[in-house]
């Protein structure tokens, strides 16, 4: 029997409502909810939801993952034709800023933006787009190298200097894109991998591999979140090092991953409800602590995250939804407390 949507969200709420997640070990855990933030960037009468741009005949088949934000514009991208939303923070509503399809671009997964450029990864197109965001123009497209193997470039950041790294979930392989290379040309040209996973701690297996990516603010480090084995990496940008984070014993499901200096949230996609994983590196970033595991009935399949003054930005993919053949609802971003 299909379970209708109605009944699970009726299912997330009350759950959000009656249970206290536990982390492991001696985490302390946190109950999510709406309410607004204080600070630059989160302003407590600004929305608590963002809905995806509810008119056109697209509107029930958005299916969106990745978001990027910059001052107070946001965007967020659609997984089943590639369409790029923008939004205000200050407005309740998202409306497309790319048309799906152009460039190539059929997928959007996970993007982020320095204010300038928006970059997006293209998923199973194994592509890497670059957008001027004030134009809306193409200024750079990057493809993986056509051996033939499967690909999926998930996620991307940007490096304090400007570099842009990507994570492909099919292929062990961590790409960068040199800050001097990202608005050079619009002409397609091959992926630069900077660092290939064979043979390091980081080991491919069947399933998703490599998912999210954060790097940190002094450019030394990317965080890495391998789904299928839950375990969070750390690699070092200049010596090109490999080793899993000592979590005590703890396992994080990272899909997408924010890190602000040593503090990380970890999205994790369980059924309908999902977590923000609150995360406490130590100063190497090589082991930490799991604090916290947050829901928040407002979340649908979440996906991944953005840190917004107090607030996260959590995307709300509703996947549960397409895989069970489920009508979906409003597509939207919610915006709820950072634990």
């Amino acid at each position: 029997m299909t379970v209708r949507r109605s009944t699970r969200r009726l299912a997330a709420v009350l759950l959000a409502a009656a249970l206290v997640v536990s982390a492991p070990a001696t985490a302390s855990a946190h109950g999510g909810g709406h309410g607004g933030g204080h600070g630059p960037g989160s302003g407590h009468d600004r929305p608590t939801s963002y809905l995806l741009d509810p008119v056109g005949p697209a509107a029930d088949d958005i299916y969106p993952e990745g978001v990027a934000v910059h001052g107070d514009d946001f965007y967020v991208g659609s997984t089943t034709d590639g369409t790029v939303y923008r939004g205000d923070l200050d407005r309740p509503t998202a409306t497309p800023f790319l048309a799906g399809g152009g460039d190539g671009r059929t997928s959007a997964v996970g993007m982020k933006t320095d204010g300038r450029t928006l970059v997006v990864a293209g998923g199973a197109t194994g592509r890497v787009f670059a957008y001027d965001v004030r134009t809306r123009a193409l200024v750079g497209s990057w493809l993986v190298a056509p051996t033939g193997a499967p690909t999926f470039v998930n996620d991307v950041a940007f490096s304090p200097r400007g570099d842009v790294y990507a994570t492909d979930s099919q292929r062990p392989f961590l790409y960068r894109i040199d800050a001097r290379d990202l608005r050079s040309t619009a002409a397609e040209r091959t992926l630069p991998v900077f660092l290939d996973l064979t043979g390091t701690a980081l080991q491919y297996q069947a399933g998703f591999n490599v998912n999210g990516i954060a790097i940190s603010q002094d450019g030394r480090t990317a965080v890495l979140a391998q789904s299928n084995t839950a375990t969070l990496f750390a690699v070092g940008l200049r010596d090109r090092s490999v080793a899993a984070i000592d979590l005590g014993g703890a396992t994080v499901a990272g899909d997408g991953l924010v890190l602000r200096h040593r503090t990380l949230w970890a999205v994790e996609r369980q059924g309908d409800v999902g977590y923000v994983v609150r995360v406490d590196l130590d100063r190497s970033l090589r082991s930490g602590t799991v604090v916290s595991r947050t829901t928040d009935p407002s979340f649908d399949d979440p996906t991944t995250a953005a840190l917004v003054g107090r607030s996260l930005l959590v995307v709300n993919s509703q996947f549960g939804e397409r895989a069970a053949g489920e009508a979906p609802g409003p597509f939207t971003v919610s915006r709820v407390p950072a634990p």
